[in-house]
């Protein structure tokens, strides 16, 4: 059993850490893969998990979100083996987990293939073929638990699809499992209600069903195999007030929403958004995010109330935000 297990017990909530490749550039690291970092500049990865362990982080995931053979095939990686690179990003967070004075909860990062697959796309045309896509969250999965991840993140799932293959092929190592999709602003022109999707159609009420469906799984519900269902990211590009800390409010409203109106309330809840919308600064042609540390943290014990238990943040987020939620929960 997974010594995370017994975390998932205790209601305190849980600090996950902040954006990584963001951070991999602030160290002079730039690849057209970050999981290539792993074999290339290891010290840095080790590093930028050190800066989220010191910061206040109980959990740090690997550096693997885009480790599979997908996505280092459409960046042309050469030689790169997803399997090494898994394993190596194991370690290295590790290392920084290890020289913490307390325990750290190291996850193991699934993230979205590069592209539609298949299973929404309807062929193979348009679409990267399902057998594909399970076989890259196979071997990553595989080479993350045999290198020993506390749960697997299934994280910035686009599709619900594809997040249910992800979790059918995760559930067979025996260790807890995170869904986190990643939403957009849509509203229902009748109602004028305010719905969630992915770019795929689907909201949290959706995610729900396709994963108890069965229908990337043999006709196995495979809600019972999922611990924690969330969202992060945020692909909104121009509305602010779904941006950010808004957005992480109201998703986790309507997948807490989601799961009472179906009778399930056994799974934590999870959030961990971008730090705002992204701009670029004219002069200096650097990307920047518009919401600073005091600002998301101002807005983490709105975040709590909706019921969110692990909380962090994605792109644009640092060890800076993360330290000013460490404070917010410390007190």
């Amino acid at each position: 059993m997974s010594r995370f297990a017994a975390r998932l017990q205790d209601d305190r909530p849980l600090l996950f850490d902040g954006g990584f490749g963001t951070q991999l550039f602030a160290r002079g690291v730039e690849l057209p893969n970050s999981a290539l970092a792993n074999r290339s500049h290891p010290e840095a990865v080790v590093d930028v998990h050190r800066a989220y362990v010191t910061a206040g982080s109980e959990v740090i995931e690997t550096n693997t979100f885009v480790a599979s053979p997908l996505h280092l095939e459409m960046a042309d990686a050469g030689d790169a083996s997803p399997e090494q690179l898994a394993v190596l990003a194991t370690e290295h967070a590790r290392r920084a987990a290890e020289a913490a004075d307390r325990e750290i909860y190291i996850a193991g990062a699934l993230g979205p293939s590069p592209g539609a697959i298949e299973a929404d796309a309807g062929d193979t045309d348009f679409g990267i073929a399902d057998a594909k896509v399970r076989d890259a969250h196979e071997r990553i999965a595989t080479s993350l638990a045999d290198a020993g991840v506390d749960f697997f993140l299934v994280e910035t799932m686009f599709s619900a699809r594809e997040a249910a293959i992800a979790v059918d092929v995760a559930r067979h190592f025996g260790l807890p499992i995170c869904v986190s999709l990643t939403y957009k602003f849509t509203q229902d022109r009748k109602t004028k209600q305010i719905q969630y999707k992915t770019d795929w159609g689907h909201g949290p009420p959706d995610a729900i069903d396709i994963l108890a469906s069965g229908a990337h799984s043999d006709g196995v519900d495979l809600l019972p195999s999922i611990h924690m269902l969330g969202l992060n990211c945020g692909a909104e590009a121009s509305r602010e007030d779904h941006s950010g800390m808004a957005y992480a409010i109201e998703g986790t409203r309507q997948t807490s929403e989601a799961l009472a109106q179906r009778g399930l309330d056994g799974l934590r809840l999870a959030a961990y958004p971008n730090a705002g919308l992204p701009k670029m600064d004219r002069q200096t042609k650097e990307t920047y995010y518009l919401q600073d540390p005091d600002q998301m943290s101002a807005e983490l014990p709105a975040l709590l109330a909706t019921g969110a238990w692990m909380v962090g943040g994605c792109c644009g987020t640092t060890p800076e935000h993360i330290g000013a939620f460490r404070a917010v929960l410390d007190a």
